[in-house]
């Protein structure tokens, strides 16, 4: 049975939409360093009331599906930008925020929470360093690629 990624997508907003969390695979670099794409999973659940600082999975500019952070709500606008990004972000509405990712899950199930106290604080602090964050990306792609020697 093939079922494609649209149908999975779907089905995992239709889920959370009625307050079931899943857990759904990451791909990409673009939530580096919060979120490994490829070797992690994020528990989506139901966005009661997006935030900025939230991880959300959204629908943007009505053509794609994104797991990036909330840096602004004004009114119904919603502007979001991957952590491991370093320019460019997206536009949506708060209606198209369809899931909060609130935490991050390894390969061995070990689960990191992405709402906590702490992990806020670290998020704001990243934020605040997005002027340098291009060498401290490359230095953690760096430090990965040593570990794994």
């Amino acid at each position: 049975m093939n079922v494609s990624d649209d149908e999975i997508l779907a089905e995992a907003i239709r889920l959370v939409a009625e307050g079931i969390p899943v857990t759904f695979p990451v791909n990409g670099r673009s939530m580096l360093p919060f979120i490994v794409g490829g070797r992690e999973s994020v528990v989506l659940e139901k966005a009661i009331a997006p935030q900025v600082g939230d991880i959300v999975l959204a629908f943007v500019e009505g053509n794609r599906y994104v797991i990036h952070r909330i840096l602004k709500i004004d009114g119904e606008s919603v502007i979001l930008m991957g952590d491991g990004n370093l320019y460019g972000v997206e536009h949506c509405k708060v209606t198209d925020i369809k899931a909060q990712a609130t935490y991050a899950v390894n390969s061995k199930g070990k689960r990191r929470s992405l709402v906590s106290r702490q992990s806020r604080r670290r998020a704001s602090l990243w934020c605040r360093l997005r002027p340098v964050r291009k060498w401290l990306l490359l230095c953690y792609r760096i430090l990965e690629k040593v570990k794994a020697l």
